[in-house]
């Protein structure tokens, strides 16, 4: 599969998530077997620019390529200088946000709430594309099925978009008005990729092996887009494309190797973030871990209070040493588990992106 002149090497991408796919994460994801990752939007407002959350957003130093950025917002200037300013900063794949439903995107009608208005979401990727065409840079674009279940629009948005010169979209199987609750459906995302001769990539509910597989059958799409699934569970990538590869499963990584990936990924969180932000932020990532582990949720308990990254650094270490005296490898999540696991992520995740959002 390419976008444009880049060629990836699986069908298996890092979704874009407000904060958590920053430049640490993405780098982890790809390095675990993620073919392809897009940054956490960044606001089109030129006056947030200059803010610390946007440049730290924009900061691609040492990033494997290709460099995605995605950029929101609900003016087609602003958009199209938002895609010049990106691609001045390195961004190789500009992608558009409609598919946030995250109330402080949509109330100012961004996001997935651009749907509800076809013509402003053409004329926006219509600017965006002519911005980007004089540098080579292909725009890609991540959207809803639609804003409700009445209003499912997704094949004639997508229809159109292709027409105006996208070259890849990523359709999640809800609705905005779902949010992240209830069971992604199918059959939108099947019928946009038989329309359409771009790739498209499928995303929602993608939590095991068995899952990609039988996405990518049901729907045709070319790829599948894995979030939520891959928090604290990094190597969910390379365990997918393993099997979408070979039929067989890899078996769960040693407790060893999470512990050096975890201390490797916080070394990189705190030099972007300081200590003093870098050691709360890391904190989601560190429950994210261990939360299935055994002695997870009073580990989480504990760590949350530690103040210094030698302190958090220090306390996941001697966690994971301990768990290693128990057991050689982390337990395998089984698929069922897995979905189980994804919903009851469902409240926790609409309010951390609301928080994080632009």
């Amino acid at each position: 599969m390419n976008i444009g002149p880049y060629a990836l090497a699986n069908p298996v991408f890092v979704a874009p998530m407000a904060g958590v796919t920053d430049r640490p994460f993405r780098q982890l994801c790809k390095k675990l077997g993620a073919a392809y990752a897009v940054s956490e939007m960044v606001t089109s407002r030129r006056d947030l620019w200059d803010t610390l959350k946007t440049s730290r957003r924009a900061n691609h130093d040492g990033e494997v390529e290709p460099i995605a950025v995605q950029i929101a917002g609900t003016d087609a200037q602003m958009m199209a200088d938002a895609a010049a300013y990106n691609i001045e900063r390195g961004a190789q794949i500009i992608d558009i946000n409609m598919g946030c439903p995250a109330k402080k995107v949509c109330n100012k009608w961004a996001g997935s709430a651009l749907m509800q208005d076809e013509p402003l979401a053409l004329a926006i990727v219509q600017a965006v594309v002519a911005a980007c065409a004089p540098h080579g840079v292909p725009v890609t674009l991540k959207m809803r099925t639609g804003w409700s279940a009445d209003n499912k629009n997704a094949l004639t948005l997508a229809q159109a978009f292709e027409s105006a010169g996208v070259q890849m979209i990523a359709v999640h199987g809800r609705t905005r008005e779902q949010g992240y609750k209830g069971l992604a459906e199918y059959d939108t995302i099947a019928a946009v990729k038989a329309a359409l001769r771009i790739p498209v990539v499928a995303i929602g509910d993608i939590t095991s092996p068995e899952k990609a597989r039988d996405v990518l059958a049901y729907t045709g799409a070319d790829g599948v887009m894995i979030g939520r699934a891959a928090q604290g569970r990094p190597w969910i990538f390379r365990e997918v494309s393993h099997f979408l590869a070979t039929g067989s499963h890899l078996a769960p990584p040693l407790v060893g190797e999470v512990k050096r990936l975890l201390l490797d990924h916080l070394l990189d969180h705190y030099a972007l973030y300081g200590e003093f932000s870098g050691v709360r932020t890391a904190r989601k990532h560190i429950g994210w871990y261990v939360k299935t582990l055994s002695g997870g949720e009073a580990f989480r308990a504990r760590m949350n209070l530690l103040q210094t990254c030698e302190e958090q650094l220090a306390a996941v270490a001697d966690f994971f040493d301990e768990l290693s005296v128990h057991t050689d490898r982390v337990p395998a999540m089984p698929a069922a588990a897995g979905e189980q696991h994804e919903h009851q992520e469902h409240q926790e995740q609409d309010e951390n992106r609301e928080k994080a959002s632009v």
